[in-house]
């Protein structure tokens, strides 16, 4: 019985000895706390920060999107926080073919014979309801086009849950317009 609760209290002490060496171990570090809004935080400074999703534009067109409209992103989030609608555009093309009739008629080299339509996908609305989401990632890893990543937006805040329900397209938008102003600012 006296056995037990010395060896009780023993390892009650070494649990205490073992936590308040760790504890002054970290007092001793520096803070890394950021005492907002006295101080903020770069988001370049921050590694590794998920905020919500955006869209990437294209390297040669800033107002549009990587996009290729396939919905993986839509089908896999567990939330169902992404709505993607597009459309299909076909494009029309007209060959000039020769056309082998019977051989009773004269050979027709001027009958337009068109090809199968090739289809183009046009992006209507991407929109992110961050209410829901639960930043898992899985829509920015599964991306054929690669046309999705996670934004360094750390400093959103609000008291309307409507403001955390996001049209990316014209957030990209936006973003291309600020980064042709700020280009325009450096040649000045």
């Amino acid at each position: 019985m006296i056995g037990s609760k010395l060896k009780e209290t023993f390892d009650g002490v070494v649990s205490l000895l073992i936590g308040l060496k760790i504890t002054f171990k970290n007092f001793l570090k520096p803070n890394l706390t950021v005492h907002y809004p006295r101080k903020t935080v770069k988001p370049e400074e921050l590694t590794g920060y998920r905020g919500h999703i955006e869209l990437v534009p294209k390297p040669e067109n800033p107002f549009v999107p990587r996009c290729i409209g396939c919905g993986l992103c839509r089908d896999i989030c567990p939330s169902g926080c992404i709505e993607v609608r597009s459309k299909r555009i076909a494009e029309e093309k007209e060959i000039h073919t020769p056309h082998f009739g019977l051989q009773d008629t004269p050979l027709d080299l001027t009958r337009k014979v068109a090809p199968p339509q090739k289809t183009k996908i046009e992006i209507v609305s991407f929109e992110l309801n961050y209410n829901y989401c639960s930043l898992c990632g899985l829509c920015v890893q599964n991306c054929p086009a690669g046309s999705l990543r996670f934004s360094k937006d750390i400093y959103l805040a609000s008291f309307s849950s409507r403001d955390f329900e996001f049209d990316l397209l014209k957030r990209l938008e936006k973003q291309a317009q600020a980064r042709l102003k700020e280009e325009e600012e450096w040649t000045k």
